[in-house]
């Protein structure tokens, strides 16, 4: 394929979809993550499309927002990684919020086999995974819901969260960096986000490579109130990517990292000195000393509060090492 036909087709991927990762482009494309990077620089000279590290958007992202069709079809494989090992912080009996988005879908998929667990969202996507799981209670918010995302946002939302307590907070976002945490393109969204976070004891966050270093208009989570990162594992040459987590790790977040390379099926034990952990089980902790916030009032009725602290279920698995610098 010559250049300009690439360059094409990857102009088309970015309009259609609003953001592409560059592992994605380079599949279609099929040639290596630095001629696409090449490829995309050329683009973004000429203002056909916007680079963020790890990928593509379109021009004026910082404030634009892709819908449901388009978030789904991006990073699958990184998403389905980081969900399977996010699951493996839910214990059986637990009540936990779950925010919207398409990672945290993928992790209600997952938490439909934990019996006794009570999940508050406010997504409908969230819901419907659950609906059929027998063993699980749905608590669902009130609001006035938004199409794009299929989420419940607004006073209504927030007013039904007032009150609760539960152990953790699972969310998503647009971007998360080290200096300013986790953030949004909407504001309705990030409005009921931090009413989610204000409902938990501890907030673990589900975010793939390509959101790292990535800052959009609304935050939803400071740094410091982040107790966990869920993610996977940066490509080799993503140096903006691991400087994010060293410096997230820097600031006492826990960093657990889904296999190498999106954690799919089949690929290798993992990082340097790794155990032969399973693909979708292998993770690399950053521990911080303790919770990273205590919520007044305890338990609040809603089944267990526990707190996940330092190690969660199956850590012994895990070999906790230190983010290495890249």
């Amino acid at each position: 394929m010559f250049a300009a036909e690439r360059r094409q087709l990857i102009l088309e991927m970015v309009r259609a979809n609003g953001a592409v990762s560059l592992r994605e482009l380079a599949r279609v494309v099929q040639t290596s993550e630095v001629t696409v990077r090449r490829d995309v620089r050329a683009l973004e000279a000429e203002g056909l499309l916007d680079r963020r590290h790890g990928g593509a958007v379109l021009p004026g992202g910082f404030t634009r927002e892709s819908g449901f069709p388009q978030k789904s079809h991006l990073a699958t494989a990184e998403k389905t990684a980081i969900a399977d090992l996010a699951a493996n912080f839910v214990e059986e009996g637990e009540a936990i919020v779950v925010g919207a988005g398409t990672t945290t879908q993928e992790l209600a998929r997952r938490l439909a086999r934990v019996p006794g667990l009570t999940v508050v969202t406010n997504s409908l996507l969230v819901a419907q995974a659950l609906a059929h799981a027998n063993r699980v209670e749905v608590v669902m918010t009130g609001g006035t819901l938004r199409g794009s995302n299929y989420a419940l946002v607004g006073s209504g939302a927030e007013q039904s969260l007032h009150g609760l307590r539960v152990s953790r907070a699972f969310l998503s976002g647009a971007g998360l960096t080290a200096e300013r945490g986790l953030s949004t393109s909407n504001m309705l969204s990030a409005s009921v986000d931090r009413a989610l976070v204000q409902a938990a004891a501890e907030v673990v966050v589900l975010a793939d490579h390509t959101k790292l270093g990535t800052d959009t208009m609304f935050q939803t989570v400071p740094t410091d109130l982040i107790t966990r990162l869920v993610t996977d594992e940066p490509p080799a040459h993503d140096d903006r990517a691991a400087t994010e987590l060293q410096a997230l790790a820097d600031q006492g977040v826990q960093i657990a990292v889904a296999g190498g390379q999106g954690g799919s099926a089949g690929s290798g034990a993992g990082g340097p000195g790794g155990d032969a952990v399973p693909a979708r089980q292998q993770r690399r902790d950053v521990p911080v000393p303790g919770p990273r916030r205590q919520v007044p009032g305890g338990g609040g009725g809603l089944r267990s509060t526990t707190m996940l602290g330092d190690q969660g279920p199956g850590a012994e698995r895990a070999r906790v090492a230190d983010m290495r610098r890249r």
